[in-house]
């Protein structure tokens, strides 16, 4: 299958910097987003100074179980080893091996036995490894978890949280860099959360473990090191189906979700420098999709630019643009623009470069979205 062409052709002679598994690729988002004023302390809150978002999902999870006895962990290595990228560290110390489980090499299993657990009253949060190896699950997650409240009519429900590494850029090999948020997006019955940052990660997870139906949580590995702020434990989620704005602007909407958030806000302040007010929209829930606050922005500005790693074809970008065409058609001044991936396979770490999209990208397509009258 062939891809569509780029925003930009400039892509092509760009190189990211090669990096080990699980290193930072991108540099810290600018002082304002990164470390704007924390809330005022509740009793009990403490702050956790320059978190990184892997550190974040661990104190959440800290947190959670703690504070609830029937949150249970279970995965693949994420007992004594902690986890492939160390984010369930030091969990199975604190709580004991009957609520952090090592499980064999089997992901069908982790879903199966998740499923069960959270009908008979526990909440599990189940991790697989990466998003490539979701595929076996996908059936207990399609047809037995996000349908039980159906099922059942309302006697049952799957409050799970399925923990999944996501997305490209850090050279890893096949079936390790996917983003397919997509797929699950499609599922009635299920959330599809995406943080985009540590202070994010920390209230989403929390908020997401104490849903009482299953959260699909996808965490951008390419930014697991990289983004750094402070964050209160607190034990205080963020809400769900709700977009964050990241930044206020009257000219354009930029909408992104996960890692590439960080390429949309530089993308932004780079606009903001040739006299472009751009606003940025981190969705933080993929579904269900909070329309009325891109609904809201889009009517100001008359202008948005949709920004995806995921590929181009029949993603989530691809709704946003259908809603946006069906309910504020006649707010827009320019034709809605895509910056996604390719319709390829991710490449291998040599051309993975080529795939990704880039902040370059973005404000190209927004410069070309404001050229029209």
């Amino acid at each position: 299958m062939h891809s569509s062409p780029r925003t930009s052709e400039t892509r092509q002679n760009s190189q990211m910097p090669a990096s080990a598994l699980g290193r930072a690729l991108r540099t810290p988002l600018p002082e304002p987003v990164m470390n704007a004023p924390l809330k005022e302390l509740q009793p009990n809150a403490k702050v956790l100074k320059d978190q990184t978002l892997l550190e974040a999902v661990n104190a959440a999870l800290f947190t959670a179980m703690g504070n609830d006895d029937d949150v249970v962990l279970l995965g693949e290595d994420v007992g004594m080893n902690g986890g492939v990228f160390r984010a369930t560290a030091g969990l199975q110390e604190a709580f004991g091996n009957h609520r952090v489980m090592d499980t064999p090499l089997a992901e069908a299993l982790i879903a199966g036995v998740a499923v069960g657990m959270s009908t008979q009253g526990l909440k599990p949060v189940a991790e697989l490894q990466f998003m490539g190896f979701v595929f076996p699950a996908f059936e207990h997650i399609a047809c037995h978890a996000a349908r039980m409240r159906n099922r059942t009519r309302g006697r049952l429900s799957c409050p799970i949280v399925f923990r999944a590494p996501f997305g490209g850029g850090i050279h890893a090999p096949e079936h390790h860099s996917e983003s397919t948020e997509a797929l699950f997006a499609h599922l009635p019955g299920i959330r599809v959360v995406i943080p985009s940052s540590p202070r994010r990660a920390y209230g989403l997870l929390l908020s997401a473990i104490e849903s009482p139906d299953p959260v699909l949580f996808l965490e951008p590995k390419r930014i697991y090191r990289s983004l750094k702020s402070d964050i209160i434990d607190d034990g205080q989620g963020l809400p769900l189906d709700t977009c964050f704005t990241l930044k206020e602007g009257s000219d354009i909407t930029l909408v992104s979700w996960g890692a590439l958030v960080t390429e949309t806000l530089d993308a932004a302040h780079e606009l903001e420098a040739h006299g472009i007010s751009a606003e940025v929209i981190d969705l933080g829930t993929i579904k269900p999709l909070d329309e009325a606050t891109i609904l809201a922005s889009v009517m100001k500005t008359g202008r948005c630019v949709i920004a995806h790693e995921a590929c181009h074809s029949f993603g989530v970008g691809a709704e946003i643009a259908a809603m946006l065409a069906e309910k504020a058609l006649f707010n827009l001044r320019a034709p809605i623009a895509r910056v996604t991936g390719y319709d390829t396979i991710m490449p291998l770490p040599t051309n993975e470069h080529y795939y990704m999209p880039r902040t370059n990208d973005i404000v190209e397509a927004a410069i070309n979205t404001l050229q029209y009258e």
